[in-house]
């Protein structure tokens, strides 16, 4: 059975890159798997990103070698999401933004989008955070200028797109060999206790301070954004649509994935080791900003070599991770919103929106609270990790899309498992940090504030969990009525006898006539319908007399004069206020037995804020109703 897709109707995720690369030319041994490397090693650097020094330095310093089981954990995690973020892509050639938008109604869709634009923000404000730190540290500029100079990196990567995803994904694994190289050196440095870091991938209990940072850790590693840009990077393989290839690809993706984010979690483990067993092992467990480690790492390490190469790591990752924001953030405005814009607008866009908050906290605060910052921006990204984890499980369970390809049962297991384990720690943690804010006097404003955002997220969460299980429950029964072979007998249909027809004196009001003509028999009444959504309309109703109204009813007998001029019967009716509810009234008072209404193709935002029309109205009727796109 081979997977069947759409691809030439369906929006194209990275349509400059897409199947750019084609893995379909025969090849042999390492060759073949060649083709395929380079998407985990996007992904895999924002797994190393300078959110991860900031919580990793934290919980080596504070705590030693005891969170590096949270650590082991969420690389376990990473690599299970991110090869069904890759399954989903390859299979169904859909990143995860689209599939979101395909399977939930609009206003689910758009608190989506919006909290995966938060979690991007979040994530290139760790990144501004992190280039201008380790610029700082080399350099020794200002912390602020450093801030102002991470927006050039917008250039490097329009320049490196040029030259196409692979030269790209030749440019990340560069980085990434020099951060894994300059940690290598590090540790082979600070020379930490074999046994006693052993001891720390063995699962604790963890206090409230633990519990924070591990959270961080968490977020800092399995990072929602990277499930968008996984799903889409895949795709810029070009594979046959047959089940050897569509398989093949998976492996292979897999493989990669195994390769990269175990380098990801080498380095992320390396920093935690450093911290521990260079600050913790020495007494200053005050260490919680990356300057500090800095700073530490001559006098307790005897060397030069150490800050230096610390510096130069900091900046390959902070320059790394930019990269795949940017991409990230393209993928999800494209997916959910079908918008697109310029990479060098959007990613400009992206940068403002985490430079901004970086130098109000830096003019305000000072240096100081850089790395409160870093950590707390690692939470926020924590905290919306299921709302992108769910829908995936959902999708790459689905029998009806994936066919054979669908995650098994031990798999979905698992998948919910880690969701479950990611949703617990995050309530907990929320929950906490809730109480902490009621227990403290006033704070009114924020309370109120609390108390909405987790009860939209409360219903939001439910939604996008349980809905896709009402969907595919009804789709079952409704399969279930039908499944037995039955004659076609029965043709007849009731006759049309009055036709109602929803105008809004645009330039398509003559298509619609038109189309609710061909509707009729002779004989038929033809009745013109339109509504008033003016001010006065809105207060008054039908006894608004303002111009509009007046020059409205005099368009709709100019029309009925020019049909009845045809031969045809036409009434006329004029509705006042709300859209739908007018309509709807119009048409059940004349007792029509057809409604023809235009629906126009609404992109972006539009289709969120004018696309429920129709639907409410068809839902508050018993007759058809004919949709004509104009």
């Amino acid at each position: 059975m081979s997977i069947v897709t759409n691809r030439s109707t369906a929006t194209q995720s990275l349509s400059e890159v897409h199947e750019s690369i084609d893995t379909t030319i025969q090849k042999k041994g390492w060759r073949r798997f060649a083709a395929y490397i380079g998407p985990a090693y996007l992904v895999s650097v924002g797994y190393m990103d300078p959110g991860n020094w900031a919580t990793d330095l934290q919980g080596g310093a504070q705590f030693g070698y005891k969170l590096i089981w949270v650590l082991l954990m969420s690389n376990l995690m990473a690599l299970l999401l991110q090869g069904l973020s890759a399954r989903l892509g390859i299979v169904r050639r859909r990143d995860l933004a689209q599939a979101n938008r395909e399977a939930y109604p609009p206003l689910i869709n758009f608190c989506l989008y919006i909290l995966a634009e938060i979690a991007i923000a979040a994530c290139d404000l760790a990144e501004v955070l992190g280039m201008a730190l380790g610029i700082h540290l080399l350099t020794g500029l200002p912390l602020i200028w450093g801030v102002g100079i991470t927006i050039l990196d917008t250039l490097l990567l329009l320049w490196l797109q040029n030259y196409g995803i692979r030269k790209l994904e030749a440019f990340i694994i560069a980085l990434v060999i020099i951060i894994g190289l300059s940690f290598l050196v590090e540790i082979f440095l600070a020379k930490p206790s074999v046994g006693e870091m052993l001891t720390g991938f063995i699962p604790s209990n963890l206090s409230d301070t633990e519990l924070y940072i591990a959270v961080g850790i968490i977020g800092a590693t399995v990072m929602p954004h990277n499930l968008y840009l996984h799903s889409a990077l895949v795709q810029t393989r070009k594979i046959k649509n047959d089940d050897e290839s569509i398989r093949r690809a998976i492996k292979f993706n897999i493989l990669d994935s195994t390769i990269a984010l175990n380098a990801a979690f080498f380095v992320n483990a390396a920093i935690l080791v450093l911290a521990a067993s260079v600050f913790f092992k020495t007494g200053n467990t005050q260490v919680a900003r990356i300057e500090d480690a800095h700073e530490l790492l001559k006098p307790l390490l005897g060397t030069k070599v150490a800050p230096v190469l610390f510096s130069i790591a900091l900046i390959a990752a902070g320059q790394s991770s930019t990269v795949t924001g940017t991409l990230a953030g393209q993928i999800v405005m494209e997916g959910y919103l079908k918008l697109r814009i310029n990479p060098w607008l959007r990613r400009l866009l992206t940068r403002l929106i985490a430079i901004v908050p970086a130098m109000l906290t830096i003019l305000i605060y000072g240096d100081a609270k850089v790395d409160t910052l870093l950590i707390l921006s690692q939470v926020i990204l924590s905290v919306q990790l299921g709302f992108a984890v769910i829908p995936l499980i959902h999708f790459v369970s689905d029998k009806q899309t994936m066919g054979r390809f669908a995650i098994s049962i031990k798999t979905k297991i698992l998948a919910w498992a880690i969701a479950a384990i990611l949703i617990y720690l995050n309530v907990k943690m929320v929950a906490e940090e809730t109480m902490d804010l009621f227990k403290a006097e006033g704070h009114l404003f924020w309370k109120i504030i609390v108390i909405i955002a987790i009860a939209i997220f409360c219903w939001l969460f439910c939604m996008m969990t349980f809905l896709p299980l009402y969907k595919k429950k009804k789709n079952i029964n409704a399969a279930g009525l039908h499944r037995e072979e039955t004659l076609l007998q029965n043709f007849s249909v009731k006759e049309v006898n009055r036709i109602a027809i929803a105008l809004d004196f645009g330039i398509h009001d003559e298509k619609l006539i038109a189309n609710a003509l061909a509707q009729g028999k002779q004989g038929a009444t033809y009745i013109l319908l339109h509504v008033v959504e003016s001010a006065s309309a809105s207060y008054s109703g039908k006894d608004s007399d303002d111009e509009e109204s007046r020059k409205d009813l005099q368009r709709l007998e100019f029309y009925a004069r020019q049909l009845q001029d045809k031969g045809y019967t036409v009434e006329f009716d004029l509705g006042f206020g709300h859209r739908v509810k007018s309509i709807v009234a119009m048409v059940k008072k004349t007792n029509a037995d057809l409604l023809v209404m235009g629906a126009h193709k609404h992109a972006g935002l539009k289709d969120y804020l004018f696309g429920e029309t129709i639907e409410s109205v068809r839902h508050a009727l018993n007759i058809s109703v004919l949709i004509i796109n104009v």
